[in-house]
């Protein structure tokens, strides 16, 4: 009596547990992917999201299946089950690509033969009634009343496919997982559980123990509750740590140092002292000064790297889940080339101001003295010669003065302030002989520079208009339509097209009495502050634009 009692049990006791290991997965699952919303990195929330949803799907269908005894029910859970098991491959893919920084999910071939190839699949397993080269459906009652499949040569083909591109993806987080500290150990443990389910599709396979039913969905279920519940802040903060070459250290919210990848560690000796020690040293006693430099605006640090100084611009990127802050990501972009560049680029100036202030000294004394001689010689007698004499002298004096400024004005501008482009014209006007010309300026344009500078600038633009535009020329100095900036006009004669190319050279004039430095000092200017200087179509006139 109690061995037939058993014998009715037990079957269904097997069901139930089936229904219910798989149910759980469904809803481990599901309730992970409410908390995925909390992950800040778009694609891997996307492909996350997607593959808890179609795991979900897949252990609900497995649910269905186990349920029924019901030949044509039970089949259409078995098809529902084999397109999400498909299905997930690609998510996976989608999820490890993103994750880890690569831009495979964003490739439009792969995406375009990865639907294609989903699509012949699904063709044929919504196809098997006819052919029956998937899998076929008789009805068991081992170990209890079931549809029980058999898997043909599609299925195993299939399969055999799917685990191989399911590796690739292994491949990218492990590799991931690799680049950075021991902390990526549990979320390397993590994805291996996802893949100890093949273990029990072969015992379910080769052994009447198990049911011969894929159990993939178990280890995304485990997966996903362990990521979600347990490690979610070192998820994220791995996938920081190891996003792209350059050195990178993840603080938390109190600045200690959590983790760093294998850049970082080699920049940063120290990082690697500390985690062997196993305390969570302050980021400030490995870097000092690190809070001072990153309020700076652009900061850089100088290093020694493999017995050379080198440079890094160090930047922060604040993280979160959610609403809770986790910390932030320090990382060490390295400039050492453009440093070096702009160090020799310094000094190359200085020498050529030094170069400069030493010419004009040198020369500026015979030229003083060559002055005063005249202007005694001139007491006693004035004539052609000395009048010739006079306007030489004045004109090795303009030289040193122009050459001074090319020196000087092409320096790079440190500090900037809000200038007003019409107050700053109008000062250049007063400092220009412009004998019976007019200046037209319209109000309201603000530009960020050296106002020193801006006046020079100005002031050479109306020298140059009124030389060659005349004496009763207007010049007019208003804001640009199209773009940030202003321009300055005349309505002189302007300029001929074929000296259009030449005009900003140094030395190139078409007055006899020019020096040939005037526009060469306005690019000077423009160029130290990283703007753009064109000879702009006119009409009538010159008209030259400043876009800021």
């Amino acid at each position: 009596m109690y061995e037939s009692i058993a014998q009715a049990v037990l079957p269904i006791d097997i069901q139930v547990w089936y229904v219910l290991v798989f149910g759980l997965a469904a809803v481990a699952c599901l309730v992970s992917l409410l908390r995925v919303r909390k992950i800040e990195h778009t694609g891997t929330r996307q492909g996350l999201s997607a593959l808890l949803a179609m795991s979900a799907v897949w252990a609900l269908s497995h649910v269905g299946y186990l349920s029924t005894t019901d030949y044509w029910t039970a089949v259409a859970f078995h098809e529902v089950g084999l397109l999400m098991g498909i299905a997930t491959v690609g998510a996976w893919l989608y999820f490890c690509s993103a994750y880890t920084g690569r831009s495979l999910h964003h490739n439009p071939r792969i995406r375009q033969v990865a639907i294609a190839i989903f699509l012949t699949i699904a063709a044929i397993k919504l196809t098997n009634h006819w052919h029956g080269l998937y899998f076929t459906a008789t009805a068991t009652t081992a170990p209890f009343p079931h549809i029980a499949i058999s898997n043909g040569i599609l299925h195993w083909t299939v399969m055999g496919g799917a685990y191989a591109l399911a590796s690739v993806g292994y491949f990218m987080l492990f590799e991931r997982f690799r680049q950075v500290s021991h902390n990526a150990a549990p979320l390397a443990i993590l994805v291996a559980l996802t893949g100890l389910p093949i273990g029990l599709d072969i015992l379910g396979l080769i052994s009447p123990a198990l049911l011969d039913i894929t159990y993939e969905p178990l280890g995304v279920a485990i997966f996903a509750v362990g990521l979600m519940f347990v490690y979610v802040a070192r998820f994220e903060t791995i996938r920081l740590a190891g996003e792209g070459d350059d050195p990178v250290v993840v603080l938390d919210e109190r600045d200690r140092v959590q983790d760093f990848n294998r850049a970082a560690a080699r920049l940063l000796p120290a990082l690697t002292e500390t985690e062997a020690s196993g305390g969570e040293v302050p980021f400030e006693e490995i870097v000092p000064g690190i809070a001072d430099l990153l309020a700076v605006e652009s900061p850089i640090i100088e290093l020694q790297n493999d017995s050379e100084t080198r440079y890094y611009r160090v930047t922060e990127h604040p993280f979160s889940a959610g609403r809770t802050t986790l910390g932030r990501g320090i990382v060490f972009s390295d400039v050492t080339q453009r440093e070096r560049y702009r160090k020799e680029l310094e000094r190359q100036n200085d020498r050529l101001e030094e170069f400069a202030s030493m010419l004009s000294h040198d020369l500026r004394n015979p030229l003083n003295v060559a002055q005063g001689r005249l202007e005694l010689a001139r007491e006693d007698r004035d004539d052609d010669h000395l009048e010739s004499v006079a306007e030489a002298l004045d004109r090795m004096e303009t030289l040193i003065e122009d050459v001074l400024a090319i020196a000087r004005q092409g320096q790079p501008v440190d500090e900037r302030e809000p200038v007003d482009v019409g107050r700053i014209a109008r000062q250049a006007w007063e400092m220009v002989d412009t004998r019976q010309a007019d200046l037209h300026v319209s109000e309201g344009t603000t530009v960020e520079a050296d106002p020193d500078r801006l006046q020079q600038l100005l002031e050479n633009l109306v020298r140059n208009a009124v030389e060659h535009g005349g004496e009763d020329v207007t010049v007019t100095v208003g804001p640009l339509e199209a773009s940030d900036g202003f321009f300055l006009a005349d309505d002189g004669s302007g300029i001929a097209p074929e000296d259009h190319d030449a005009i900003f050279e140094s030395g190139y004039t078409t007055a006899e009495d020019g020096t040939g430095f005037g526009l060469a000092i306005v690019e000077q200017i423009v160029d130290a502050h990283g703007w753009t200087v064109a000879l702009a179509d006119s009409q009538t006139g010159t008209r030259f634009e400043i876009q800021t």
